[in-house]
């Protein structure tokens, strides 16, 4: 099932150039049929498909699609509006957004599918480099698997300058001990977001992510 067209890449293309609410609500019903209706249809689709492998992830579109009106009460960036849109798909939704899960963003040129850890608590944190620590040979199995690096590369994040001195022994045969976040993504055509076989590309990605996402999950419980 062939779910977009190419005015969804437009209307976001337009949105990057025009974001205000004049010319948003003057697009609203372009919204509506081009992005809003057809991501959440995007969106439960895989839903269902991820379902039938976790049974945990019970969620509704709602649950897992971000607004994309910016919230600009704290920011020196007034844009009302996010040039994209984007949604996390697991457990709990948006509201859960501390454990791995399947996160999507789509750009007018380009979009994402995400895997991992982004937002780790300090006490998860603290948990998940213990864990690393003690299972270095699985975690380092995890990182060369063929699937895992065909789809994803490798795993990125924001580092900490320090480390407890209980981890520096450790972190000296693996410095991504230092990650505050574990994270991983791949970039993709626009065009493969068009064809009638998208939700299996997902699902592709799913698969290869799920390994390593089941790792982190283990190593943030606490």
């Amino acid at each position: 099932m062939s779910y977009f067209n190419q005015d969804l890449f437009d209307f976001l293309r337009e949105l990057q150039k025009n974001n205000n609410r004049e010319w948003f609500n003057a697009n609203k019903k372009r919204y509506e049929l081009s992005v809003k209706i057809p991501f959440e249809e995007f969106i439960q689709d895989i839903i269902l498909r991820i379902r039938e492998v976790d049974d945990r992830v019970t969620v509704t579109p709602k649950d897992c699609i971000f607004r994309i009106h910016r919230d600009i009460r704290f920011s020196n960036d007034k844009r009302p509006y996010k040039d994209q849109v984007s949604a996390i798909i697991c457990e709990g939704g948006r509201k859960n957004m501390n454990v791995p899960g399947t996160y999507i963003e789509i750009h007018h040129d380009t979009w994402k599918i995400y895997g991992g850890a982004y937002f780790i608590d300090t006490k998860m944190l603290y948990s998940l480099r213990n864990f690393i620590a003690d299972n270095m040979s699985e975690f380092n199995g995890l990182i060369k698997d063929k699937k895992f690096k065909k789809y994803f590369g490798e795993i990125h994040g924001e580092k900490s300058k320090k480390l407890p001195k209980e981890f520096m022994e450790a972190a000296g045969k693996q410095t991504l001990l230092f990650n505050k976040q574990f994270y991983f993504f791949n970039r993709l055509d626009p065009k493969k977001l068009l064809s009638n076989k998208v939700i299996d590309l997902v699902m592709d990605h799913y698969h290869a992510a799920h390994p390593m996402s089941s790792f982190l999950e283990e190593g943030m419980r606490i």
